[in-house]
């Protein structure tokens, strides 16, 4: 059965954030728009993003295609939970270069997050969808519960692998750099992050990154945080063999002009996923241009159609 459609001139139904115990002593704050009846489509944003940054139109896009959509803050972000462990600089180099560390958490840890939040929604199984970390959370999810997952869509992702996917070098220094406290401080070295990894083709509004990056550090920034989820990823294992078990659809999105996660990434996962879709987007980075809002909900509903 396709998805079932909404009257696209309905206003969709936003619910205010609100938090799920799921236990460990950890806290996820949430939020959903449309019909609690419709398909539900659970969305994982990646390093240090808040569930804000799943754009406001975005969502209500997806829940007027008929999704119910769940929006989240992984544990060290936004509203969530922050995880009491240290993750000291010599640590992330050692792990940048290949080494072995130990992480205060896994990607499987976040994707038992995911899980347990569909647990207290009373979700048995979702579409799910994950951007560049949140995709691999996403991936996790499909090869660890694969039950639970209706439809897979890994935007500007990998499969863990670590020759495919890579950042471009000249991003390491940036990433593992100690930032000035503050908020004007983190707004401007967001800003110029930004400006690095963004969309070639689909120039941010800078007004609108400034204004984001507000918005992110007054819900609740935390540089030791994303540290934290640093280190899961880079000890994250590859996931190849696994993804090839999936029998799900698929859906593969990367940009062409991704420095972040270097289209390599998304190429080996669509080649490792069955069946896999492989959409490469000439002019985009390591974001989601709202030029290409209409472009993503399409695909990750024809996507959804396909699971029947």
């Amino acid at each position: 059965m396709p998805t079932p459609r909404r009257d696209t001139t309905e206003a969709p139904v936003v619910s205010d954030e609100l938090v799920a115990p799921i236990g460990n002593a950890v806290e996820l704050c949430y939020q959903t728009f449309g019909d609690p009846g419709g398909q539900p489509l659970l969305l994982v944003m990646g390093l240090g993003g808040p569930m804000t940054w799943w754009d406001n139109e975005f969502c209500e896009l997806l829940a007027a295609e008929g999704f119910y959509v769940v929006r989240y803050d992984n544990r060290d972000t936004g509203r969530s939970s922050r995880i009491r462990a240290r993750v000291k600089r010599n640590q992330l180099v050692r792990a940048f270069g290949g080494r072995k560390v130990k992480a205060p958490y896994s990607m499987s840890d976040l994707a038992g997050d995911a899980v347990a939040l569909m647990d207290h929604l009373g979700i048995e199984s979702a579409h799910v969808a994950g951007i560049s970390m949140g995709g691999m959370i996403a991936q996790t999810v499909a090869v660890e519960h694969p039950k639970r997952v209706r439809s897979l869509t890994s935007i500007m992702s990998t499969t863990g692998r670590r020759t495919v996917g890579w950042q471009d070098p000249r991003l390491i220094p940036a990433l593992i750099a100690p930032r000035k406290p503050g908020r004007e401080s983190y707004i401007t070295t967001s800003v110029a992050f930004w400006d690095v990894i963004g969309s070639p083709g689909y120039p941010a509004d800078r007004d609108r990154l400034t204004e984001r990056a507000g918005e992110t550090f007054d819900r609740g920034y935390s540089a030791s945080g994303v540290m934290r989820q640093m280190m899961a990823i880079l000890q994250q294992p590859d996931r190849t063999h696994r993804l090839r078990s999936l029998r799900v659809p698929a859906l593969v999105v990367h940009g062409m002009a991704d420095k972040m996660v270097h289209v390599s990434g998304g190429r080996s996962t669509a080649a490792a996923i069955p069946g896999a879709e492989l959409v490469l987007v000439d002019g985009m980075g390591h974001d989601l241009p709202p030029a290409l809002f209409e472009t993503f909900v399409e695909a990750i509903a024809r996507t959804a159609d396909r699971a029947g």
